[in-house]
């Protein structure tokens, strides 16, 4: 699902809240078995890493990360979040929907592909905005 060109990165307090979102079973028919497979594989690859050495420019939840469609002029501005805050109105992503999981982990700088309704798109990571 995705174009690795850079070490997986994720805060320690997110992977304890993501681990437990697979962990509910009832959770994980709701996202399908693709979704859930392809973040437990990025878990794998992933640092896991404190929140204060956790770099500010890779996505995590609540990260407000503006992406660039290969080949485009256009971006999009999208925030990743759990799944029970997702509002496409709002542009708040669940980490658990393709867009999340190819996202989640990367920094500034990546490429991410996902499935698209059309096929396989390519995106640029051009910025990554963390509150924290």
């Amino acid at each position: 699902m995705q174009k690795v060109k850079h070490q997986l990165v994720f805060r320690k307090d997110d992977y304890e809240v993501l681990t437990a979102c697979l962990n509910d079973g009832a959770r994980i028919s709701a996202f399908g078995p693709q979704v859930v497979e392809s973040l437990l594989a990025d878990f794998k690859k992933a640092k896991l890493v404190s929140p204060e050495q956790f770099p500010a420019d890779v996505v995590r939840l609540n990260s407000k990360v503006i992406v660039q469609e290969q080949h485009k002029d256009k971006t999009m501005e999208i925030i990743v979040v759990m799944p029970e805050d997702a509002d496409i109105k709002q542009r708040k992503i669940s980490v658990m929907n393709p867009v999340g999981v190819a996202l989640i982990g990367f920094p500034a700088g990546a490429q991410v592909s996902w499935a698209v309704p059309s096929g396989q798109k390519t995106f640029t990571i051009k910025e990554v905005i963390n509150a924290e």
